[in-house]
């Protein structure tokens, strides 16, 4: 093999190794995107909406027992829920939060707060001092509903990331095959040519 065509391979080789390194770099950046988008769907969307339904469950429960004067559920019950709703909420702060979430999320940890000390008011007034009661119970609806809402789009906004980047995928998998095939094309065309010599051309 002459000199001559020895730097013609690697010239090859080393084209072929170039764009292969490149697109596959690209891919591994698309596939990180899709990947993130799903694990954040699943941790920080789909996990926090359960968490919310837990917690609107047991704002449910209370609401419950006031309604019916159930004095044994706030004698019992009422202060294993506020653990539960306590843990619940410590969960959801270990999600990824917006902005906005964590402004709501503090609005329903000071409604908590505010939930207890009118539940020992109702209690304590034998189910006579209601209206703080209620409207507390009202506002942590809201802001349930709230972080509920941002869930929603948060995971639909995931879900545009992830489905922008297969897009990417499927557009550079496809430039991918017509470089290899335009670049099988041209490096035939290097080891195959071989330039007349002088003495051809006399």
């Amino acid at each position: 093999m002459s000199f001559l065509n020895k730097i013609k391979w690697i010239l090859g080789i080393l084209i072929v190794f170039v764009l292969i390194v490149m697109t596959n770099l690209i891919d591994k950046n698309n596939f990180v995107r899709v990947r993130d988008a799903v694990v954040t769907i699943y941790e920080d969307r789909v996990v926090a909406s359960d968490l919310l339904f837990d917690l609107s469950k047991a704002v449910q429960e209370k609401e419950m027992a006031a309604a019916l004067t159930d004095t044994t559920f706030f004698n019992n019950r009422s202060s294993q829920l506020d653990k539960n709703i306590t843990g619940l909420v410590s969960r959801f702060e270990q999600t990824k939060l917006t902005t906005k979430e964590k402004k709501t999320l503090n609005n329903l940890k000071s409604d908590f707060e505010i939930l207890k000390s009118s539940e020992n008011a109702l209690v304590g007034s034998n189910f006579s001092e209601k209206i703080l009661f209620f409207n507390t119970i009202s506002n942590i609806q809201e802001n349930l509903y709230d972080l509920s809402k941002i869930q929603l789009r948060e995971g639909k906004r995931q879900m545009s990331i992830s489905n922008k980047a297969v897009d990417k995928l499927e557009i550079f998998t496809q430039i991918e095959i017509y470089l290899l095939a335009f670049l099988a094309i041209i490096i035939q065309i290097i080891i195959i040519y071989t330039p007349k010599k002088k003495e051809e051309i006399e």
